[in-house]
């Protein structure tokens, strides 16, 4: 069986060409903006998703016509928490507001305040990446906007709606809205009253692995698919990048280092953790919900440092020594805030111990150092709450850099994995899932071929484990800061 994999990133939209055993057949990718129309705001076009689908579509059929044709169900992934708002025809009122958008802050404070089984349905602290505080913000700054929401969609669930016009939802993503109950999986009422909404504004839930529409018939003539392939309800980002890796068992954990940094923990049953800002969330299979620590700024802080520099990242990373133990400096990696296990929109990234000897390659260690310490930082998160990592996969495009890996198993002090296909997991997840939803049994998913295991080095786990204590002296100084300047 081939089927096909859509993923909506936040920095580029990617497709798969996927057949029986995984092989990956072929791929097409499309590069996508993000706006940033003020200090905090994080916005896309939704018509940038659905050009770039059309487009990497095109150009699987140009180059691989005869398989294309055979496809016979496609997947979903995308960016999590994105607030895309349709008017009861359905056409886009505004830009998406994205998950790393920081406006909401005031109300998220309102919706703790005014609710307080916020933490027990939904799981999650009120943060302003989810969904439902960005609506209540709508509602306040844009009020003739949010007259005229009829449906508001995440954004793979608006690239579903352009390919088969089909208003529908799975678990896993509608996890980030606060408008769901993770616990029974489903909408609710209460969550949608407090900030404002209905259920009938939402549009319908399914699992990650039912059919949730069919390919229209324009769409299926434009790339000559031998019958409409079916779509499956697909999953956010990170648990489609879990399905990719086979993680859809309890004990199972992977790291991600994709624009934002996730240590993911599939767990048999949910289990809220909400203190220190552990994300609780259904998977996008049945029956089964995973615990996450969140990091708004990973991979896209060396984006960012590339930028300053004016240097590729393949350059800044081929200019470091594998060898080095630490660098001189330090990087605290807040650039868009952060949430696991601080929950704070207003923190602003920085650099410290900056004197007359640091040079560029200093900087760049210390931004890869600052992401891996903010990762310890959901390491421990998520120990606090109940569950200890013995080892790991790593994907997303940082995972590319066995420096940054080797650096990350020293700093978690497990092994971690780097397994095949890795910069594609979120597109080869929502391929199987799309397999599934074409009847293959959930038993079919394996793991992909581990090709490389960093184990971390005692000595310089115990030398990052002082300077992880040291590190974590920056937020608090950062946050002040913030507060003050902002």
């Amino acid at each position: 069986m081939i089927t096909i994999g859509i993923d909506i990133g936040t920095s580029s939209a990617k497709v798969a060409l996927v057949g029986d055993d995984d092989r990956v057949i072929a791929t097409a990718s499309r590069s996508l903006e993000v706006s940033r129309p003020q200090p905090g705001f994080s916005e896309q076009d939704p018509q940038l998703w659905w050009n770039a689908v059309l487009e990497c579509l095109d150009e699987l059929k140009a180059a691989h016509g005869s398989e294309l044709a055979q496809a016979e169900a496609i997947g979903l992934s995308g960016q999590m928490h994105g607030a895309t708002l349709l008017d009861e025809k359905g056409e886009v009122l505004r830009p998406c507001i994205l998950w790393n958008d920081g406006r909401s802050a005031a109300q998220c404070e309102q919706l703790t305040r005014e609710w307080r089984g916020l933490r027990k349905v939904t799981g999650n602290l009120a943060m302003p990446g989810f969904t439902a505080p960005k609506l209540m913000w709508v509602r306040e700054h844009e009020p003739e906007v949010f007259a005229k929401v009829a449906t508001v969609l995440l954004p793979k669930a608006y690239v579903r709606y352009r390919l088969c016009g089909a208003l529908v939802e799975e678990m896993s993503d509608a996890s980030g809205t606060l408008w769901l109950d993770v616990g029974k999986r489903d909408w609710s009422d209460r969550a949608l009253a407090a900030s404002g909404m209905t259920r009938s504004q939402m549009p319908k839930l399914v699992e990650g692995n039912a059919v949730s529409g069919e390919l229209s018939a324009e769409l299926t003539q434009r790339w000559g698919f031998r019958r409409p392939p079916v779509i499956a309800g697909g999953a956010g980002d990170n648990a489609a990048g879990a399905v990719g890796l086979g993680a859809v068992h309890a004990g199972d954990a992977f790291v991600s280092l994709g624009t934002s940094g996730v240590l993911w923990a599939t767990t048999a049953a949910f289990a809220p953790a909400p203190a220190r800002a552990v994300h609780a969330f259904c998977h996008a299979v049945p029956n089964t919900w995973h615990q996450m620590g969140v990091l708004l700024s990973a991979a896209a802080s060396l984006a960012w440092w590339a930028e300053v520099t004016g240097r590729t990242e393949s350059f800044l990373l081929g200019e470091l020594d594998p060898n080095r133990a630490a660098s001189r400096c330090w990087f605290a990696p807040y650039l868009n805030g952060e949430r696991t296990p601080h929950n704070d929109a207003a923190v602003r990234a920085g650099f410290a111990g900056l004197d007359g000897s640091c040079t560029r390659t200093d900087m760049t260690l210390a931004v890869l150092e600052g992401v891996a310490y903010a990762m310890r930082d959901a390491q421990q998160a998520l120990a606090s709450a109940g569950t200890t990592l013995t080892e790991a996969d790593v994907i997303g495009g940082g995972a590319r850099s066995p420096l940054w890996s080797q650096l990350m198993a020293d700093v978690l002090g497990v092994p971690l994995h780097q397994v095949a296909e890795s910069e594609i997991g979120c597109a080869l997840g929502a391929a199987r899932l799309a397999r599934l939803a074409n009847s293959a049994p959930l038993e079919s998913l394996q793991r992909p071929k581990r090709v490389r295991t960093f184990e971390p080095r005692a000595e310089r786990s115990a030398l990052h484990a002082v300077r992880h204590r040291h590190w974590q002296g920056l937020y608090p100084a950062l946050s002040t800061w913030s507060q003050a300047a902002g």
